[in-house]
């Protein structure tokens, strides 16, 4: 995929899978996102996300859009993440993030208290240093592999 197709469909998704680093092994939770220009964000709640983010800051972002097992697109950003501590950053960020999510769900629920009546602290990261690579089955190459696949 060309880099304006990889940032077409990372605007229109906006969910995909995060994979981080959990005591030494991979984990991947579900994560909303935010596009701004060329910038991504992840808004969380702090948790055990966080807390794995913090500790090891390489991380992996799968987007993928699907309409059967021979249309499909999917984009792989692989980067390191930054948390925002600047309140200027942060205020910027969560302009357009509750733009996108007025809700801020489901990072929020619908309670804000944990069980002993703590407000959820949240957390904002930016996505810098990234690589961007994207596949879909569309287009004529896909097309030849798919051919040469029947063809088996």
């Amino acid at each position: 995929m060309s880099s304006e197709e990889i940032h077409e469909l990372l605007h229109k998704i906006g969910y995909g899978h995060l994979g981080c680093i959990h005591e030494g092994k991979p984990y991947v939770v579900p994560m909303y996102y935010y596009l701004q220009d060329s910038d991504i964000y992840l808004f969380t709640t702090v948790g055990m996300k966080t807390h794995d983010i913090d500790a090891n800051p390489e991380i992996c972002l799968q987007v993928e859009e699907i309409h059967g097992p021979l249309h499909w697109r999917s984009v792989i950003v692989m980067g390191r993440v930054e948390r925002l501590t600047v309140k200027e950053d942060i205020d910027r960020a969560m302009k357009f993030i509750k733009e996108r999510n007025p809700a801020l769900s489901p990072a929020i629920n619908r309670t804000w208290l944990d069980s002993w009546g703590r407000a959820e602290a949240i957390a904002i990261y930016r996505i810098y240093q990234s690589e961007m690579i994207g596949r879909t089955t569309d287009g004529a190459s896909s097309l030849n592999k798919i051919e040469s696949l029947k063809q088996l």
